[in-house]
């Protein structure tokens, strides 16, 4: 019998070596190598070297498939299914597409299983829907769905974490939605290592993302991310699945965004907003009006921005204070944005604008805990942080939107006449946005004012 070879493998990246080692050479991460039983491979022939006539004359018996020229595949477009959220088709490209796999992501109680129960139940009534559940009992999810009083007739419910099982049952029940709560529970009986590991993780999606494949199955697993928010498993999970969404938010907040990271049939960074209510998670359809719920008084250093999220424009409140500090080296806290851009800001305020804030600490926050991922927050980050040094609120009808480059120039962003448009919609009557982004004609009853340079637009104020 022979000997069982083994690897370690990196539990961040997924990287293997053939020895133990202290850090992985790959990401540089300090006792993350796992070993991994490695079955051994089978033997190519019988005698013979590996080149020469005797490779040609074992290639030669093989069915080869047939090759297609690209410009004679067909182009229609896949079919899709709704999953009776529009706020997770959008997210999705459009909805749910037959033989893929998609990978929700999240923090504990974001609301991953709540979700993905809610469309359980709702597809259910319309098509086969199979949920697995290895983390909870199936007591426990009736209970969850008779507390969000979901119609629970049809769904077909199995709770197992072996692989095998799960896939035999899928294959007598041919569902049209396989549901996997969660992939970190999942194991193969030929994988010596335990549930939650890198061999595993990765061997049991790359089986269960084969069936969908073969079946026309739409495949929806559930992953866990680590504490910085990224997701747990080797970085090669990623690459095996079609779409990857993180479903994010504070558990003392009533709101969830869901956002696209990877999506091969729809446009990355697409956002839907969630409302966690009594009765499970809740769309909305109109996430600014949420977002731009602001107090009657306007308070110095706040202004509204406008920011797009995958394919629709965002209107959000940004908020800044300053306060002089008592410290060395003042504060710099940024909440829904980058911290090592707003440093950056704060250096070109200064040596383009001529306003000094070395000597304050500087809060930016992000109303309604939305991460702003682009650069066009960066010339309204400025004017909050301006009104709030000066102590002096910004117009209430005014709307922000802009790059700031190193030179102190205003540069254009993407899809800035639909931004524009989209502040009109919500009421705002004067905007400060870069020059290159205005339009012909502005929105009716709305001024515009172009700005090429920092100064410009601080004096525009």
């Amino acid at each position: 019998m022979a000997k069982a070879k083994s690897a370690f493998v990196c539990t961040e990246c997924g990287a293997d070596y053939s020895k133990w080692q202290g850090q992985c050479s790959n990401c540089r991460e300090w006792n993350t190598l796992t070993e991994v039983r490695l079955s051994s491979p089978a033997r190519p022939g019988s005698g013979g070297s590996a080149g020469g006539s005797t490779a040609r004359q074992g290639y030669a018996g093989l069915v080869t498939p047939s090759v297609t020229d690209l410009g004679e595949v067909d182009l229609t477009e896949v079919p899709r299914f709704s999953s009776t959220f529009g706020e997770f088709d959008r997210v999705l490209g459009g909805g749910l597409v037959p033989g893929s796999a998609v990978l929700l992501g999240g923090s504990p109680g974001a609301g991953k299983s709540t979700l993905l129960l809610q469309v359980a139940c709702a597809l259910a009534q319309q098509k086969k829907v199979l949920y697995v559940t290895g983390e909870e009992s199936l007591s426990q999810v009736a209970m969850r769905a008779n507390r969000l009083r979901l119609p629970t007739q049809g769904l077909r419910m199995l709770g197992e974490t072996s692989v095998e099982t799960v896939l035999a049952t899928a294959q007598k029940e041919q569902p049209a939605v396989l549901i996997i709560d969660s992939i970190q529970t999942m194991h193969l009986e030929d994988i010596a290592s335990a549930p939650g590991g890198v061999a595993q993780v990765r061997e049991s999606a790359a089986a269960l993302t084969r069936f969908a494949k073969q079946s026309n199955t739409v495949l929806l697993l559930v992953g866990h991310v680590t504490k910085d928010g990224t997701l747990a498993g080797p970085k090669v999970l990623e690459h095996m699945i079609d779409a990857s969404l993180l479903l994010e938010g504070d558990t003392d907040s009533r709101f969830r965004t869901l956002r696209g990271q990877k999506n091969r049939f729809g446009a990355v960074n697409e956002l839907g907003v969630f409302a966690m209510l009594e009765h499970g998670l809740k769309e909305v359809t109109n996430p600014s009006a949420i977002f731009l719920s602001r107090q009657e008084e306007q308070a110095p250093g706040s202004v509204v921005m406008v920011v797009w999220e995958g394919t629709r424009p965002l209107l959000v409140e940004v908020q800044a204070l300053l306060d002089e500090s008592s410290l060395g080296n003042p504060r710099r806290v940024a909440v829904g944005m980058d911290g090592q851009r707003l440093a950056m800001l704060l250096a070109v305020l200064h040596r383009h604008g001529g306003l000094f804030t070395g000597d304050q600490d500087v809060f930016v926050n992000v109303v309604g805990g939305v991460k702003v991922l682009e650069t066009s927050a960066d010339l309204a980050v400025l004017l909050a942080i301006v009104s709030s040094l000066r102590n002096t609120p910004l117009p209430r009808e005014l709307v922000v939107f802009g790059e700031v480059g190193l030179s102190g120039e205003i540069r254009p962003v993407p899809s800035g006449q639909e931004r524009l448009i989209e502040a009109a919609k919500h009421g705002f009557t004067r905007a400060i946005a870069p020059r290159a982004n205005i339009p012909r004609k502005s929105p009716e009853g709305m001024e515009v004012v172009a700005v090429e340079k920092l100064m410009q637009a601080l004096d525009a104020l």
